[in-house]
């Protein structure tokens, strides 16, 4: 994944957050740049750069020019196979650009006709573009785009190089996305790379279990004091977007009454599901030192959690959404987390968010949300009323909105029509040629 999302920093038509800075705006508020172009629903929408801005200086007026650290001064120790310690954590998170993100997104290769797995290593080599690359089960690949300040533009990435891996497959092979195949039942082979085999020695066979695909949203917020706040926010509604993005009810060729069995596979592992309390950078330096003086993990790369500031981008990365069948149900809630991340950056600056929730009641609802999705019901995290989650979803909604070019009618019909209905209808044997048929749509 990293070497991808790297190479889009040298891109002359993308984001460098070695050279980036936010110029001044006019009075007006027009244009900033970037996402803040579009037209939301009820008037200009604020990017998160604006938000930041305004909030940062008390007023409604212009946007401050934001420090931005060189890229290249950022000490070795905050790449993902060392420990950082807590000033090369905040410098490495000072220095993204805010609003910029980036997907990854893990994707299965079958064989038609059985539509079982099959290797992806021909699919990657014949794709040829280092934005695709092999991943830990032999079956699996991934896809990482570039660094984008529109969401719009990282979505239109994604399609191509959907369409890329896609078009290296040949007739017999295809590619699907989906949360865990909805056929395979037992462990499945890993790629041959020392990474794999060391993830054999620690985790044995629970690690071969794990043919799980997210996507994956990386948003930046140039503040590392903004980018844990905004962690532990996203962190509270972790819940009400696994139950949006909800979509693989099958297992073993059965269908397991769930609307999301992918956590329940990945919860073999340690570090999974809500993720703890960061109280400061210092003591998340603590946490991952402990951890690898200790052997318990090789690197900060195995910090697995549903939600993680990423230690070589600099990046929340929200790693709780199911992979969607097609690019236009990815483009409705990668768009949708994106709004939500600038508002939340906007209230973390007026200090309105709330302080984090203890992990067991976020973790109650994220049990709700992964059986009964977007049709459920989630207890208020301070108040323990229950509310439909629906109602959840659509209240966050209307919170992003102002924050989302073109407005979130799109995410707003998934909410009303979610996509695991379609997916239960079809059944474990029609869906995977059917994911086969929909993959570039």
């Amino acid at each position: 994944m990293d070497s991808a999302y790297d190479l889009g920093r040298s891109r002359a038509q993308r984001v460098r957050a070695d050279s980036f800075l936010v110029s001044e705006i006019g009075r007006s508020g027009a244009d900033c740049g970037g996402d803040g172009r579009g037209i939301g629903r009820a008037g200009s929408a604020v990017s998160l750069r604006d938000a930041v801005a305004r909030s940062a200086s008390g007023t409604n007026e212009g946007l401050r020019v934001l420090p931005v650290i060189d890229r290249n001064a950022v000490p070795e120790a905050a790449a993902a196979h060392a420990v950082p310690d807590a000033a090369s954590l905040r410098a490495l998170f000072a220095s993204t650009v805010p609003g910029t993100v980036g997907f990854e997104e893990e994707l299965l290769v079958v064989h038609r006709g059985s539509w079982m797995p099959a290797e992806a290593s021909a699919v990657v080599a014949g794709a040829g573009d280092p934005r695709v690359k092999p991943e830990l089960p032999a079956c699996q690949l991934e896809i990482a785009t570039s660094v984008h300040e529109k969401v719009t533009e990282a979505v239109e990435e994604l399609r191509s190089c959907r369409a890329l891996v896609a078009d290296a497959c040949g007739p017999d092979l295809a590619v699907i996305a989906a949360p865990v195949h909805p056929l395979l039942d037992g462990p499945t082979a890993l790629a041959p790379t020392q990474r794999a085999a060391g993830l054999g020695d620690r985790y044995r066979e629970v690690i071969g279990r794990q043919l799980v695909s997210s996507l994956q949203v990386h948003l930046a917020f140039g503040d590392a004091d903004c980018t844990l706040g905004v962690y532990h926010a996203l962190r509270d509604v972790l819940p009400e977007l696994a139950a949006l993005a909800g979509a693989a009810p099958f297992f073993a060729g059965r269908d397991t009454g769930l609307c999301s069995v992918r956590p329940v596979v990945a919860s073999e592992l340690p570090r999974q599901g809500v993720p703890p309390i960061i109280n400061s950078w210092d003591e998340f330096a603590d946490d991952l030192a402990w951890m690898v003086r200790g052997s318990t993990l090789a690197d900060g790369s195995e910090w697995w959690w549903e939600l993680r500031p990423h230690l070589r981008y600099g990046t929340l990365e929200l790693r709780v959404l199911d992979v969607q069948a097609t690019v236009e149900r990815t483009s409705a809630i990668a768009r949708f987390v994106h709004a939500l991340g600038a508002h939340l950056a906007y209230q973390h600056h007026v200090r309105e968010l709330p302080p984090p929730a203890p992990s067991w009641r976020i973790a109650e609802n994220r049990w709700s949300a992964l059986r009964d999705g977007v049709r459920g019901e989630l207890l208020d995290l301070r108040t323990g009323s229950v509310l439909p989650t629906r109602r959840r979803l659509h209240d966050l909604i209307d919170a992003a909105e102002p924050y989302a070019p073109g407005g979130l009618d799109d995410v707003r019909a998934l909410v009303e029509n979610p996509p695991v209905d379609q997916l239960r209808a079809l059944g474990p044997e029609r869906v995977v040629p059917w994911l086969a048929e929909v993959f570039t749509a």
